[in-house]
């Protein structure tokens, strides 16, 4: 266990699974992942499709706090795409802007 961060929740294989998040990761255009829980800690790396990448920063953040420019990390043109994405792959579920989530930012690393 990292001791700067809580206990994970879930595995780092987890931390990016809808193929359309996969292939924006693998073109450059997403290098964040808002999760509920802590999946990967800093320093760790993951493989999607044969390319590594590792996690550079988590951090806690609420919806309220999150800017277009971190909505862009995500992979989408800003913050209110970003919350229509979320209603739309957890529907039913309300988000208030105080939420915090854990954001993990990640890089690619060379093959």
């Amino acid at each position: 266990m990292n001791k700067e961060f809580p206990e994970r929740t879930c595995t780092i294989e987890r931390l990016i699974t809808r193929p359309e998040d996969i292939q924006k990761v693998l073109e450059g255009r997403k290098t964040a992942q808002r999760r509920n829980g802590v999946y990967a800690f800093p320093g760790e790396m993951i493989r999607l499709k044969g390319h590594r990448f590792e996690v550079t920063a988590l951090y806690r953040q609420t919806l309220g706090e999150m800017s277009d420019q971190n909505a862009r990390e995500e992979g989408v043109p800003d913050k209110k795409t970003y919350l229509k994405h979320l209603e739309e792959i957890h529907p039913g579920i309300p988000w208030s802007a105080e939420l915090k989530m854990w954001v993990h930012e990640f890089k690619r690393l060379p093959s």
